[in-house]
């Protein structure tokens, strides 16, 4: 016969051994296979809140910060550029933001849950571009009314520092504000809405 003179021991030694080799071998392959299954730490990371220190902002700066892939700014604004943002209602599409995108936390005369700091996303109601940050009073290319804001040279459209879009531009509606909210009056948290309180 030929299993005579067989050590049955270690035929079923090394079967148990082959087992586990196996066994160890199918879980280094699988586990890569299941890991690309998850998202990506960025793709994680993308849409994660992003904590902002603002301890060292001067009044009247502008810091820039991304968020979702999307810029958002954060402005320190100065006593005056309060008071004029009070005279510039009648020349706005939507002074009240009646029709516009912002917490209900920053539904208010200066869109924000603290009149000093604005927090908006950079980018144009328009078609999405970019403005550019221009806090000059009436520079000579946009004229004796301006009193400082955002302009979009893309297509003319023009906002003022609370992220109001002036009568008569291509952009439709006053730029986004995403939900936020102050961790400490030093640091706030772009992504997370303020908890309502109750009535």
């Amino acid at each position: 016969m030929i299993n005579e003179g067989v050590d049955k021991s270690k035929r079923q030694f090394l079967t148990s051994a082959l087992t586990v080799v196996g066994a160890i071998g199918t879980g280094y392959l699988a586990v890569p296979f299941l890991a690309q299954m998850q998202p990506s730490v960025k793709a994680m990371a993308a849409g994660a809140p992003v904590e902002v220190d603002l301890s060292k902002m001067e009044p009247g700066q502008l810091l820039r910060v991304a968020w979702r892939g999307k810029p958002v700014w954060i402005l320190n604004r100065t006593p005056k550029v309060l008071d004029d943002l009070k005279s510039l209602d009648d020349q706005l599409s939507d002074p009240l933001s009646q029709a516009s995108l912002q917490p209900t936390s920053s539904k208010n005369h200066f869109r924000s849950i603290k009149p000093e700091l604005f927090v908006a996303l950079g980018l144009c109601t328009h078609l999405g571009c970019s403005p550019t940050f221009r806090p000059e009073i009436a520079p000579s290319d946009l004229g004796a009314q301006w009193k400082g804001g955002f302009f979009c040279p893309c297509h003319g459209s023009k906002f003022d520092l609370a992220g109001r879009v002036y009568s008569g531009v291509p952009a439709p509606t006053n730029l986004e504000v995403p939900p936020y909210r102050y961790l400490s009056d030093t640091r706030l948290i772009i992504g997370e809405a303020p908890e309502e309180k109750a009535a």
